[in-house]
Parts: structure tokens; C-alpha cells; sequence
């Protein structure tokens, strides 16, 4: 890079009104690139607050319908569901993931009832919602979560899914050769156009912590989940899952967390160029709204510098919590 020096250029001279600034601005956020993480619970007219992430509730199907409207009136294109399966509905093999009219499905075609076409849904596939043991998947008698055998269950619950009405599959658990196998029951089960938005690099965070807590399986976990989430000092594995999850029919990938692997989401996007999104998941978020609390800075700024940094990594988008927050400081 060559340019002229001091003081022909003065770099200073296109920060000094607001206007050059938003002319010269590199990236730019918009409420497009938000997907908005919701939790289900059982019941009508309920709403839970999660102690552990300040602002976040669980909500019966009734008003996950009105939080999709929400979503669209300020232009938020797509919401994340995940369920708060009632504990006598959970067990070793997580069969629950598969009934046709368990919280999940109720909750997706509540929303395609609210509001046709005009919201994405994207629903999470892997088992810990659903077990009694708090794994993502079936274990054998060692305790170790067996591969080939969740991903056939992982396969039945994507095409349960697909079925009620999801539009984006996310599975999550990690099982190698998963995606190929959900992208060929899709096919072959008429739903040729839903979309899979793989969970390509998770890594086994310390950042989990809330989000358990809101599904409900944070107390249930037995052990860790380290013999398939990945080792957070790796990033050429990351590029490795990321490569074989594109193979196998993938349309996007996630990076999750998101804000300690920004150098994983920038690799994937150069190595790849695929839409790659990122999860700032609810250790993230409740760092923020903790830290805003207890005044080390404003919530708003502090949200949105982090949400513009993912869009500098190169994300085509982010789940957050913030979502709704932060598309109406964007609407302004």
C-alpha cells in the first residue's frame, strides 16, 4: 500500500464531521444481519425471565407468535427457536425431539401462522434439549456420546422440523457427517429448500453457562462436552470441520461463540467464501448487560461496537439477544 505522507494526508481530515464519517464507513450494520435467539416453554401466556441473562425470558408458543411479529416490524428477517423441554418429557434417548407436536413444532407453525412468509425460522438440531442426561446426544454404557448413532435421530428430528415448517435446520451438536445425512433426508422427504446453517466450529465454552440455564439442561449435564465440541486452542481443526460441513451441503456456517474466535470467523470467510454467522452466545450477552450494570459502559455502545466487530470479521450475520435492541437503535 503506498499513499502520500504527512501532512498531504492527513488521516484525521474524513473524521471530523459526522457525515464523512458515514461516508467513509467500512462496514456497515443493518437490522438484515440479525437472527434473534427466542426459548420456548410450555404453558399459554407465560413468560419466565433466565435469572442468569438479564433481559431474556422463555416464552409459551402464544407469545413466541407475538415476539415473531415484533421481529418483523423492525425488520429482523429471522428468529432462532429453542425449547425448554418439561422435564418429564426428557429422557436417555431423547425421543421427545421427535414428536411431531413437541414445543418445537408447536412453536414454529405458531409462527408461520403469525406471520406467513415474512419471518426465516431456524431451529436447532441436537439433543440436549430433549435428554435426561443433558448430552447432545446418545450415550453408550461408558457414557460416551456415540457418532453414528445420534446423527440417526439427529436426521428424524431434522425432517420432524422441516416438517412443521422450519426454514433454516442449524444442527448443533457436532456429530461428524451429520450434515450430509440431514441434507439427504430433506431431499428425500420433499423439502428441497430448507436451508442448513451449520454449527461448523463450536467450540466447548466456558460461555455455555445461561444458555443452559434457559433450556434447561445446565443442572441435567453429566460430564462435559469436550469429546465433540472443540478444543478452543485450535483454529486449522475449525477450518477442517468448516471444509467438510460445505462438502456435505451446508448453505452457511457458524462460529460459535463469537467474539473470542473472530480470527476463526475472518479465516473461514477468506479460506471459503461462504455466508459465515456468527453466535454471540448468552455468557457474551450477559457479560455485557452485567458489565453495563455495574457502570463500566454504556449498554447501547457496548452492544453495538461488538456487533460491528463481527461484521469487520466478515459475518454475513449474528444470532444475539441483543437483536431487538439493537434493531431499534439501527431503525434509530
Amino acid at each position: 500500500m503506498t499513499q502520500a505522507s504527512y501532512p498531504a494526508t492527513r488521516l484525521r481530515r474524513t473524521r471530523a464531521n459526522g457525515w464523512s464519517r458515514a461516508m467513509h464507513r467500512e462496514t456497515v450494520l443493518t437490522p438484515a444481519d440479525l437472527i434473534w435467539p427466542l426459548f420456548v416453554t410450555d404453558g399459554s401466556g407465560v413468560e419466565e425471565p433466565v435469572t442468569s441473562l438479564p433481559g431474556v425470558s422463555r416464552w409459551s408458543v402464544d407469545h413466541i407468535a407475538k415476539r415473531a411479529k415484533e421481529a418483523v416490524d423492525l425488520g429482523i428477517p429471522c428468529i432462532a427457536l429453542f425449547p425448554n423441554t418439561q422435564p418429564n418429557r426428557r429422557s436417555d434417548d431423547g425421543a421427545e425431539a421427535l414428536n411431531p407436536d413437541n414445543l418445537m413444532c408447536r412453536a414454529i407453525k405458531a409462527v408461520r401462522d403469525a406471520c406467513g412468509n415474512d419471518i426465516g425460522i431456524l431451529t436447532d438440531v441436537a439433543l440436549d434439549p430433549y435428554t435426561s442426561h443433558g448430552q447432545d446426544g446418545l450415550l453408550d454404557e461408558a457414557g460416551y456420546v456415540v457418532n453414528d448413532d445420534t446423527v440417526a435421530v439427529l436426521v428424524d428430528q431434522a425432517v420432524n422440523q422441516a416438517d412443521a415448517g422450519a426454514d433454516i435446520i442449524a444442527p448443533s451438536d457436532m456429530m461428524d457427517g451429520r450434515v450430509k445425512a440431514i441434507r439427504m433426508a430433506l431431499e428425500m422427504n420433499q423439502h428441497p429448500n430448507v436451508q442448513i446453517m451449520a454449527y461448523a466450529a463450536k467450540y466447548a465454552s466456558a460461555f455455555y453457562g445461561p444458555f443452559r440455564d434457559a433450556v434447561g439442561s445446565g443442572g441435567l449435564l453429566k460430564g462435559d462436552k469436550k469429546s465433540y465440541q472443540m478444543d478452543p486452542a485450535n483454529g486449522d481443526e475449525a477450518l477442517r470441520e468448516i471444509a467438510f460441513d460445505i462438502a456435505e451441503g451446508a448453505d452457511s456456517v457458524m462460529v460459535k461463540p463469537g467474539l473470542a474466535y473472530l480470527d476463526i470467523i475472518w479465516r473461514a470467510k477468506q479460506e471459503f467464501g461462504v455466508p459465515v454467522f456468527a453466535y454471540q452466545v448468552s455468557g457474551e450477552y450477559a457479560l455485557i448487560e452485567v458489565g453495563a450494570a455495574a457502570g463500566v459502559g454504556d449498554r447501547d455502545a457496548l452492544l453495538m461496537e461488538k456487533l460491528v466487530a463481527f461484521k469487520r470479521a466478515g459475518c454475513s450475520g449474528v444470532l444475539t439477544y441483543h437483536a431487538p435492541r439493537a434493531a431499534q437503535l439501527l431503525n434509530g
